[in-house]
């Protein structure tokens, strides 16, 4: 049976938990970041982007140069493959093919996940990256923040207080010591 008394106590220990609950979090702070417009307001990011597109403009004119070049030689080819004699068509053949490998090489070296673009874009991106990185290590510092995550990506976390690194505590328990 539910009395006064008892429904008293769970409230009085409700409040007690929630007390000590906003008091443990409280002592944590956070902070997040909006890199996306950071990027965005700053003229050295805005100057390496177009570096980069720059970079990518004069590569599509150069593909689109070869594959021009590829398919003028196809079309030629084919116009002119009954008249030709077998060693003709061959060497013809093996231009073609070798302009297609050429075509896929430019395409794999430019733009593949280790293509240039990527190491170019890295390369020009890393001084802005890393004057962003420590301003926020600066902000965070100055703020007493525990934690700062990036809001415009997958919850990326960018910096966290080395007081709450449990790594060593971790491994110590892993290995019984």
């Amino acid at each position: 049976m539910i009395t006064i008394r008892s429904v008293i106590i769970f409230f009085s220990l409700t409040f007690c938990l929630l007390v000590f609950i906003s008091d443990t979090f409280s002592q944590t702070k956070v902070g997040y970041i909006d890199s996306k417009r950071i990027l965005e307001s700053m003229q050295e990011s805005r100057d390496a982007k177009q570096r980069l597109d720059n970079l990518v403009e004069q590569w599509q004119i150069d593909l689109k140069t070869i594959q021009d070049s590829l398919k003028n030689l196809k079309d030629d080819y084919e116009k002119k493959k009954l008249i030709l004699t077998d060693q003709l068509k061959q060497q013809i053949e093996k231009q073609i093919s070798d302009l297609d490998a050429t075509v896929i090489n430019f395409k794999v070296q430019k733009f593949s996940e280790t293509g240039e673009y990527f190491q170019k874009q890295t390369e020009f991106m890393k001084p802005v990256q890393d004057r962003i990185f420590k301003a926020i290590e600066i902000v965070a510092k100055d703020g007493n923040f525990d934690y700062v995550f990036d809001r415009s990506s997958d919850i990326l976390l960018l910096y966290v207080n080395e007081n709450y690194d449990l790594t060593a505590k971790v491994i110590k328990e892993i290995e019984g010591k």
